[in-house]
């Protein structure tokens, strides 16, 4: 059993940044796929960011593309997501999210973290 646990959220203006760190404990989430996904108040959880277990491959929707970086460091088992030129509608909690390969995340998560919210003031 893996132990997901992110940090980094806060409140932010339109156009700044914030950097979402991921710790994984319990298992190592070497030989997994990590991310991120969000989900807004009123909304469907959203898929954000996929990197695979290698590091060698990221994915991401077209709303975030070009902002939000993902990366991770599999000697801290961590995973950081750094966000960019952060809109109103990216308010969200974020939570982290491991699976067996990248292309399962987005729909079949296999652990989750608690969230961290994300605000964005316009």
């Amino acid at each position: 059993q893996v132990q997901l646990v992110e940090s980094g959220g806060g409140l932010v203006q339109a156009g700044g940044s914030l950097r979402l760190s991921c710790a994984a404990s319990g298992r190592t989430c070497s030989g997994y796929a990590m991310g991120w996904v969000r989900q807004a108040p009123g909304k469907e959880r959203e898929f954000v960011a996929a990197i695979n277990w290698s590091a060698s491959r990221t994915y991401y929707p077209d709303s975030v593309k070009g902002r939000f970086t993902i990366s991770r460091d599999s000697d801290k088992n961590t995973v950081y997501l750094q966000m960019n030129n952060l809109k109103p509608e990216d308010t969200a909690v974020y939570y982290c999210a491991q699976a067996p390969t990248a292309v399962q995340l987005p729909t079949s998560p296999t652990s989750w973290g608690q969230g961290t919210l994300v605000t964005v003031s316009s």
